[in-house]
């Protein structure tokens, strides 16, 4: 049962973000961060997980950190120009990406599933959107290019031997970041195209870990649920890496298009090969979801998924079956 306290804090969490984005100077959007972190944050503390109160006061610091980058590089941005440089650097640090990707999968280690959805979707909302106003400044261009390439090739390569569940969303997190940076660099469309479907497919994903309570690869191999709800669960990430005809790869279609006419084939080159990393763990996985299954497990799940939410993930995953079709007649 959702307590009153965490419908008030989504409240503020929501409010806080519009705040940030709806700001017509940068001491408002750095209010409005603040006051989306400060409602995050008792979000994160579970008396159920005893690694909450380490991931919050992990995730305070850092955030802290970025906000006081933030507020300082605002005050000098009046006096010099270069500044700007600084204030994307702490939009990069709030957002985990490279190279200040190193508390993301710390953090998302000890968080709960609904946690880590609102961590991965939500609270990138705003810090992305700052980051598009300063697209302009060729220092910030520059700035968001080179995290963009890195973020590819660490999101890909540090998530290859991960068994926690929530380190390897962690990473493929990283390197979907570097995915929508080239969109943002691209056009405005292109990234919210591909950052509404992320989200989409982040939250189905998450979901069905969720209702299996499975945490680790050995979750996965010993869990007793059904044949079909495993068949949803790896479809589901296989729309997530992007692998085709599912809806996952209808934004990084896109993407690899606009790419294309902008010229960029070298930065295509590295996130395709990224990507291709980052479905192999997907895939590993989703070996896991289908065999060495046990027919009597000691792992039981708390609240298996219904037919409804089943039949829902797998409209949701071919529905990228029907896009491709409506994409080419527009």
């Amino acid at each position: 049962m959702v307590s009153p306290f965490s419908v008030l804090f989504f409240f503020t969490l929501g409010l806080g973000l519009v705040l940030s984005i709806s700001s017509n100077s940068w001491f408002g959007a750095w209010a409005g961060l603040e006051l989306n972190l400060m409602s995050f944050i008792p979000l994160i503390s579970s008396g159920e997980n005893k690694y909450s109160s380490e991931s919050a006061l992990k995730y305070f610091l850092v955030q802290a950190l970025a906000s006081i980058v933030i507020i300082f590089s605002a005050s000098f941005t009046l006096l010099t120009y270069n500044f700007v440089m600084l204030f994307s650097l702490s939009l990069l640090l709030k957002l985990g990406a490279a190279p200040f990707y190193f508390w993301l999968p710390q953090v998302m280690e000890g968080l709960n599933w609904p946690q880590v959805v609102v961590l991965m979707t939500l609270q990138k909302i705003g810090p992305m959107i700052l980051l598009s106003y300063l697209m302009h400044d060729k220092y910030s261009f520059a700035l968001i290019f080179s995290s963009a390439l890195l973020s590819a090739l660490i999101g890909a390569v540090g998530g290859m031997n991960q068994t926690f569940l929530r380190k390897v969303m962690a990473f493929s997190s990283i390197n979907h970041m570097s995915w929508m940076f080239f969109a943002m660099i691209m056009s405005e469309m292109c990234w919210l195209i591909y950052f509404l479907i992320y989200c989409l497919l982040s939250a189905v994903v998450v979901s069905v870990f969720y209702f299996q309570q499975v945490y680790h690869f050995s979750h996965l191999i010993n869990s007793s649920v059904p044949f079909t709800p495993k068949m949803i669960s790896m479809m589901s990430l296989f729309s997530l890496g992007g692998l085709p005809p599912f809806l996952g790869f209808i934004p990084k279609w896109i993407v690899i298009q606009e790419m294309i006419m902008g010229q960029l084939f070298y930065s295509l080159l590295i996130i395709l090969l990224s990507s291709l990393f980052t479905l192999y763990f997907y895939i590993r996985i989703s070996v896991s979801f289908l065999t060495l299954m046990f027919p009597f497990s000691s792992w039981v799940v708390k609240n298996p998924m219904s037919s409804v939410s089943g039949s829902f993930v797998l409209v949701t995953n071919f529905f990228g079956l029907l896009l491709p079709s409506l994409y080419l007649i527009m």
